[in-house]
């Protein structure tokens, strides 16, 4: 019989889980990994990216969609694979580490993409994304892979939102960082604003977009240090890597032989292929539609996502406390279906009206600089609410796939996890790429992310929240 800690509770695994000191270090990866993601991909870089580097909206956002479909399908055929090798192998730790330095020195090097394409130019910077996004997700498997392990049963969706928690404090610290010491100074006459940006950063040369991929970068660095010093890992089984490769390899293959044993795993990992790509597809591209829709320029942008992650925090810790009071199935669910509702809100918002048909004044309504018209303000308060209910939804997936997975295949079932999650970043970027393109329209490639959404939602109607066997 296992073992249970001094305070008798046990992990998902069965075995003894971490002390507080151990999850609560687990929760730091993923405060170490969402700055980058909430200032690159979502509000800042990638904005700056489509706009002023590529210089056209359009062209810019399928640009974006189209990187986002070759990670996929790079994820697609490595993902599976390596988290079968970490499980023959037994560690993850030494996996973070280095896909976290891969990382932060791609990150780094964002600084050197200069507009109109100059510097880095568009063909290097595609590629240059494209690792940092390899990277990202597989550090974002062997960190998951830890969780069944870690955390006691009856706190795992509270550690879990715990986590997307402080991802977004670390986001939110990050951008206020960036707006009050290089977005805002010179730009509006505040008196608690330095008169210039700090560190002669260029505004006219856009260093104050491009400064956050190296702040990103020291930012991740710096936060994994807890998971790797406190949190605790597999013990190495002492396989040579060539014998747990071919060995994993193997799994990966007698698992998808025995797809109708693990049934319910793939009804639910087919369901989350199709809705976790929509909603993460509203956060990508809502910062370049709001953009290209709005004309919100990057001191928008980072108070647009200040305030969006704030209510992100606010959605996962209450998400937390709802998937260990519902169970994470009822709390998926919900966070479903109203991300979708909302999606549908946020296409009907166009400069001259709300809901489709309703005709509202694209008069400024206040003196702020920002945000002044009727539509950009429910635009940006429909947002806040879609924040929450995404970050509800990406806890809830998570702790839902440990609840339902052989706690001795966790990586791997964390691998197929996480090309759950990408392998329809070659669907759902493309539909918004093609879509966009084909109707140059950017409302309609946005638009296109609810089909998936609603998808996943019915799939999600025939899974069950019960813990498979390995055999």
């Amino acid at each position: 019989m296992n073992r249970a800690t001094p305070t008798g509770e046990l992990s998902l695994a069965g075995t003894p889980a971490a002390t507080p000191l151990g999850y609560l270090s687990w929760t730091f990866g993923q405060a170490a990994r969402d700055p980058y993601y909430i200032m690159v991909v979502i509000y800042i870089f990638f904005p700056y990216f489509s706009n002023a580097v590529v210089g056209d909206p359009v062209r810019g956002q399928s640009l974006i969609g189209y990187l986002n479909a070759t990670a996929g399908v790079i994820l697609a055929v490595t993902a599976p694979v390596l988290g079968a090798i970490a499980d023959k192998n037994g560690r993850r730790k030494p996996w973070v580490a280095v896909t976290v330095m891969i990382m932060a020195a791609g990150a780094g090097l964002l600084w050197f993409v200069l507009p109109g394409g100059s510097g880095l130019g568009i063909p290097l910077t595609f590629l240059l994304l494209l690792a940092i996004s390899v990277a990202f997700a597989i550090s974002e498997v062997f960190h998951n892979a830890m969780l069944p392990s870690v955390a006691p049963v009856s706190r795992i969706g509270t550690v879990s939102g715990l986590a997307f928690a402080l991802g977004n404090v670390g986001g939110l610290t990050l951008m206020l960082l960036v707006l009050f010491a290089f977005a805002l100074p010179g730009t509006v006459d505040w008196p608690f604003l330095p008169e210039a940006p700090l560190l002669g950063i260029d505004q006219a040369s856009h260093e104050h977009d491009r400064i956050v991929g190296p702040v990103a970068g020291l930012w991740m660095l710096v936060f994994t240090l807890p998971v790797l010093l406190f949190t605790p890992d597999g013990v190495s089984a002492g396989t040579p890597m060539l014998q747990a490769a071919r060995q994993g390899l193997a799994d990966v293959v007698a698992t998808l032989r025995r797809l109708r044993h693990f049934s319910n795993i793939a009804i639910y990992l087919l369901s989350r292929m199709l809705f976790i790509d929509g909603m993460v597809g509203v956060m990508t591209f809502g910062g370049v539609y709001a953009s290209g829709t709005f004309g919100w320029g990057s001191t928008a942008l980072l108070i647009f996502g200040l305030c969006t992650s704030a209510s992100a925090m606010l959605g996962a810790w209450i998400g937390g406390l709802l998937d260990d009071r519902l169970g994470s199935l009822a709390a998926l669910r919900i966070a479903i279906g109203m991300s979708s509702l909302v999606l549908i809100l946020l296409v009907s918002i166009q400069p001259g009206t709300i809901l489709f048909v309703v005709p509202v004044g694209s008069e400024p309504v206040w003196s702020f600089p920002y945000f002044q018209t009727t539509a950009e303000i429910v635009y940006f308060c429909t947002n806040q609410v879609f924040a929450m209910f995404f970050v509800t939804g990406l806890s809830s997936s998570r702790t839902l796939m440990a609840r339902i997975s052989p706690p001795e295949m966790a990586t791997q079932f964390f691998g197929l996890f996480a090309l759950s999650g990408t392998v329809t970043a070659f669907l759902a970027p493309m539909m918004v790429a093609a879509t966009t393109t084909w109707f140059q329209s950017q409302r309609a490639g946005f638009a296109s992310l609810v089909i998936l959404m609603i998808l996943g939602f019915l799939l999600l109607g025939r899974v069950t929240q019960e813990q498979a066997s390995a055999r």
